[in-house]
């Protein structure tokens, strides 16, 4: 992959502070953009921004208040070539137990900031004829999971809307796509298996073991595998590959 081949882009990752987000705004750095990472943690954007020659805003995608004030930041910044929907986030509970707050929050930060996100910056990507918005979804958004309805709901949303919005922009020079991972070595998977071990009583090689299981590979996904789906997709080389979902967990949702 050409490494230079975002030199004088400018790119906004949300979530960008640690994770897969972390891994991505590194990623792109490396091929040449100017990345703006997003997120709650002002510490850790501040580590990553500064390693990659970037600039952190901080900022709560729940709060869309909050994130209005965001977008006319890097507004100012220049305008937005590449947009990587990362911010998410994951709660599960049987339906008795999903109430409308854990619903709201669910479906606020993971389908409705990208909805949001995009429509904001779209507009100057089209007018340029160039740009590349990338939503980072799940596999739980092409199947199902048992207790986790608002969750599955909620990256079934990001994927259709990025299937929607491709035949909008089909003409236009901008591509978007969805990488749908399944579970990755990130602090997600730390928690859920925690919340594994805690519910059946399983230590946690058992817990891990539970989550690796549901992957033909038997492994969790690495942060730098989806990091590197993104930047594929940002390339020239990839602007035929429009309105897709690019599948990342070992071949689960094949099984």
């Amino acid at each position: 992959m050409d490494t230079d081949s975002l030199r004088g882009r400018l790119a906004l990752v949300t979530g960008g502070g640690r994770g897969i987000g972390a891994a991505i705004a590194h990623t792109l750095a490396a091929r040449g953009a100017k990345v703006v990472v997003t997120g709650r943690s002002a510490a850790e954007l501040a580590e990553v921004a500064a390693a990659i020659d970037g600039v952190a805003v901080v900022a709560d995608l729940a709060d869309r208040a909050g994130t209005d004030q965001m977008i006319a930041t890097v507004r100012g910044l220049g305008r937005v070539d590449v947009l990587v929907n990362n911010a998410g986030i994951a709660e599960s509970a049987p339906l008795a137990d999903t109430d409308d707050a854990m619903w709201d929050r669910i479906m606020e930060l993971n389908a409705t900031a990208p909805f949001r996100l995009t429509r904001a910056f779209v507009p100057a990507m089209v007018a340029a004829g160039w740009g590349r918005v990338v939503t980072i979804a799940s596999n739980a958004g092409l199947t199902g999971y048992g207790y986790t309805a608002a969750y599955c709901a909620a990256k079934h949303a990001a994927v259709g809307l990025t299937r929607a919005l491709a035949i909008d922009l089909g003409r236009t020079g901008v591509t978007v796509n969805a990488v749908c991972p399944g579970w990755v070595a990130t602090r997600m998977a730390e928690e859920a298996i925690s919340r594994i071990a805690a519910k059946t009583g399983r230590d946690t090689a058992a817990a891990t073991a539970a989550l690796t299981s549901m992957s033909p590979q038997r492994r969790l996904i690495e942060p730098a595998e989806v990091a590197h789906a993104v930047a594929m997709l940002c390339a020239h080389d990839a602007r035929g590959i429009h309105g897709q979902t690019i599948v990342l967990d070992g071949g689960q949702v094949l099984k």
